[in-house]
């Protein structure tokens, strides 16, 4: 009996642990980065977004002029992606968003 005291706190943590990540929802945010001009702009781009925690996938484009970051939502969020690509040179916005 003293086995399955002991295995119930486990249990609940592993189940508690379990729900906080399924409550964590990836997201798609598509930006608007107009001042790449260069075919090593992307890369930079890129490369920055990846470096955030929580980003699954990023890609940049120069011809649309736009990255598209999957992340993690309960890792990071668009602010942080945002800032990511102006430390690396880069102002960017979301597309879509309704300016404020």
């Amino acid at each position: 009996m003293k086995k399955l005291k002991f295995a119930t706190p486990l249990i609940l943590a592993f189940t508690i642990t379990w729900a906080d990540a399924a409550l964590a929802a990836m997201q798609t945010a598509t930006l608007s980065v107009p001042g790449m001009y260069c075919a090593v702009c992307p890369i930079t781009v890129k490369k920055a977004l990846e470096k955030v925690p929580g980003v699954t996938r990023a890609t940049a484009s120069l011809e649309k002029k736009e990255a598209v970051v999957t992340y993690d939502d309960a890792k990071t969020s668009v602010n942080k992606l945002l800032d990511a690509t102006f430390e690396a040179g880069y102002l960017a916005e979301v597309k879509g968003a309704k300016a404020k």
